[in-house]
């Protein structure tokens, strides 16, 4: 008889939760070992329980499901569950078994799981408590523009200032316009390379060249400086 697949929801919807739950229970090769509401609650219950399959969200707050797989070693077979589009390409860097967007049909889950049970490699295989270490540092994010997707370097965004429902990306030589919020941008990049300046501006500290009164620059472009952005600001300058 084949071994049980043990499955961990974490998703911060509660709804998510019902749905997977009662999926996972028309099932009979999958079992739910554990739900968990935040990426931080999952990487303790992945240390104490052995877990076969992730059915993992995206957007969740303090740490993202991408971070989440970032940060493992190790990681069970992972199935993507989330409400947003734009991340299906960057996630396959992760190597998810599969993508599903909410709201999620039964049989769209029955076939993203027949991927998981027809894989090469025996779940039995898999380590059972993946162990965190970080991973070597993600250096790019993928963003759709206009109908492609697009991979940017982070050593090469000078800026990104909002534009409505999108952001602007600012590059040497061009700019690219995406449909992402500011904040949404921001969850993305690393934070030890980039600082919110503004309500509606994100810049590469590194590429700052000076900053005189509220006025940031940026090779010949002038940004302005929020009042409540400005103390964090001159902090990382001084200490870098």
């Amino acid at each position: 008889m084949a071994e049980p697949i043990r499955c961990l929801i974490v998703d911060d919807e509660i709804a998510a939760h019902y749905v997977l739950e009662n999926y996972i229970g028309r099932v009979d090769r999958l079992v739910l070992a554990g739900q968990c509401y935040n990426a931080l609650d999952a990487i303790n219950f992945l240390h104490r329980e052995p877990v076969d399959l992730l059915f993992l969200d995206i957007n969740m707050p303090e740490l993202s499901g991408l971070e989440l797989l970032g940060a493992l070693n190790h990681t069970p077979r992972t199935i993507l569950t989330t409400a947003y589009t734009e991340f299906a390409l960057q996630s396959y860097d992760y190597g998810v078994t599969d993508y599903l967007v909410k709201p999620i049909p039964f049989p769209r889950f029955l076939k993203a799981v027949d991927k998981v049970l027809n894989l090469s490699i025996p779940l039995t295989a898999l380590p059972a408590a993946p162990v965190l270490t970080p991973k070597p540092p993600v250096d790019s994010i993928v963003v759709k523009v206009d109908a492609d997707w697009v991979r940017v370097q982070f050593d090469e965004l000078l800026y990104a200032q909002s534009w409505g429902n999108y952001v602007k990306l600012f590059l040497p030589g061009r700019m690219l316009l995406t449909p992402l919020t500011t904040s949404e941008l921001e969850s993305r990049l690393p934070a030890d390379q980039f600082i919110r300046i503004h309500k509606s501006y994100i810049v590469a500290l590194s590429k700052i060249g000076r900053l005189s009164g509220n006025t940031l620059h940026i090779g010949e472009t002038e940004l302005p400086v929020g009042i409540t952005f400005r103390r964090e600001l001159t902090e990382r300058l001084h200490h870098s």
